[in-house]
């Protein structure tokens, strides 16, 4: 019987159970190219017979022909490969694990994402500020009229919830109005006069640098030494939707620790009923080596009954002056029961105000496998709202060669950071044997009212297959979360409603 019930055909059934047969066998080898022709054989004595006497299968044909013919089949390419001299590809090992040939399109896709250059913190001796954030883009903060108009505005009560329910919906409108107006001046204004502390340290920076463009601090030691740090709670994980005492939520809480060395548990939302949660360790540390060079490092460990899992990202950047900086890395990975180990290397330099070029490589050992790549990435500004991101590289490894790139443009708020209406339009391209691979995917995020926001996400393919993704959220419209009964109402029609059997293979 197949899917609802439905009869199911003797050439559906036996390919379906070819397919586990020959899925059993890539697993227990490890390599999941291997192609296992699979046979029938029919020895019962009640068996059906043609009129050769010959035993059939349940379709009618002689399964003796066609196991002699994959014999014979198998044993001259046997001996074909072996008078051509053909080397089988053996996956390498790695801890009595055996590995596949990797899968270049990922690694390619890896070594693409643009990553951040560590930085000094102010008490290690850096600016604190941001290689990312260009503060010549804010030259006219001090031209603004906004921080005037805040100071200038007359004084205001904010009302209580008694006091709200008196007023007519007209009035409340107002009300809220005025007071998101100003809630915006003022965080205008804070933002301006982050900036123009950022300017002023960056200014004041450029008077005592030492050769690799950091601040020099051996003079600060006379100074009194900054206050000791307090541990104070980390933010409650999410709550669940029903009350459950065995739930971790309610038995688990840890403070953040003053060392600079910050652990946490890794959860498991997805994991078993009244079952801790709690699967792995992560670990991260921000450092300053020698005081000069900033580095981050980051281990996660996760393990249960059957799966073991490391991620380690570790990074570190020496600054070249002002305009240059270059990183080395080195992570690993884990994919399915693959370890990769990964050597990457990147310089990034700033050719004008507006536009920064970066150069990078990575190594990647998987086995007795080496995969090599190379990429170039461009990031353009065009004045404070629209950004440009371009890349471009190749892997290898194998003999085989895979090529992607990359185009990104960003279109951010008026107000941004203030206002947190985002859009982003991404197109990729990745070519690998002979397969081409067309991408495009377009995220924004805006405000609807006051106070809800919606984010929509848009992926398409070559191949004509996408999604479409719409997420709301508000604090007015409650009866917007019914919405959610159209997929529940959808399921439960599908399952009264008989449909015709599907099976893939």
């Amino acid at each position: 019987m197949g899917l609802n019930g439905a009869p199911m055909t003797y050439e559906v059934l036996m390919a379906q159970r070819s397919h586990i047969i020959q899925q059993s066998i890539r697993q227990a080898a490890g390599d999941m190219r291997l192609m296992n022709p699979v046979a029938l054989v029919e020895n019962h004595p009640s068996c059906r017979k043609n009129r050769e006497g010959q035993k059939v299968l349940p379709n009618g044909q002689s399964w003796r022909h066609q196991m002699l013919l994959l014999c014979y089949s198998s044993k001259i390419l046997s001996e074909a490969n072996s008078l051509l001299k053909l080397q089988d590809p053996n996956p390498g090992k790695l801890f009595g694990f055996r590995f596949r040939s990797p899968s270049l399109p990922f690694l390619l896709s890896s070594l693409l994402q643009s990553r951040a250059h560590p930085k000094l913190s102010a008490e290690q001796g850096g600016n604190e500020g941001d290689s990312d954030v260009e503060l010549d883009d804010y030259s006219d903060v001090e031209q603004d009229d906004d921080e005037e108009e805040y100071d200038q505005l007359p004084p205001f009560k904010p009302l209580t919830k008694a006091q709200l329910a008196r007023l007519t919906k007209e009035q409340k409108n107002a009300y809220f109005d005025e007071y998101d107006y100003r809630v915006k001046l003022l965080q205008k204004k804070q933002w301006k006069d982050e900036i123009r502390r950022l300017k002023e340290m960056k200014k004041r920076g450029k008077t005592d640098l030492d050769d690799y463009g950091y601040a020099n601090i051996a003079g600060e030691n006379d100074q009194d030494p900054p206050p000791e740090n307090v541990s104070v709670p980390l933010p409650d994980m999410v709550l669940p939707p029903s009350f459950d005492c065995d739930n971790p939520t309610y038995r688990y809480r840890f403070l953040e620790s003053t060392s600079t060395v910050l652990a946490r548990p890794v959860l498991d939302a997805h994991g078993w009923d009244h079952d801790c949660g709690y699967d792995g360790v992560s670990v991260e540390e921000t450092l300053a080596i020698l005081s000069r060079f900033p580095a981050n490092v980051a281990v996660q460990v996760t393990k249960d009954k059957k799966e073991f899992s490391i991620h380690l990202d570790s990074s570190i950047a020496a600054k070249h002056g002002e305009n240059a900086s270059s990183l080395a890395g080195f992570d690993i990975q884990t994919v399915g029961r693959q370890l990769a180990y990964i050597l990457r290397g990147e310089a990034k330099i700033k050719n004008i105000k507006k536009n920064k070029t970066t150069g990078g490589f990575s190594v990647t050992f998987l086995g007795d496998i080496v995969a090599t790549g190379l990429k170039v990435e461009d990031q353009l500004s065009l004045g404070k709202r629209l950004s440009l991101v371009a890349s471009t590289g190749a892997m290898r490894a194998q003999g085989e060669t895979a090529y992607g790139a990359n185009l990104e443009a960003r279109l951010k708020d008026k107000d941004y950071p203030i206002g947190q209406s985002l859009s982003t339009l991404g197109l990729s391209l990745m070519k690998w044997r002979r397969d081409l691979a067309l991408g495009a995917n377009l995220q924004s995020q805006f405000s609807i009212g006051r106070g809800s926001k919606m984010a929509v996400r848009l992926g398409l393919n070559n191949k004509l297959s996408g999604q479409i993704t719409v997420r709301t959220s508000t604090s007015e419209q409650v009866q917007i979360a019914l919405l959610g009964l159209v997929p529940v109402a959808a399921s439960i029609y599908r399952s009264f409603r008989p449909s015709e059997p599907s099976f893939a293979y």
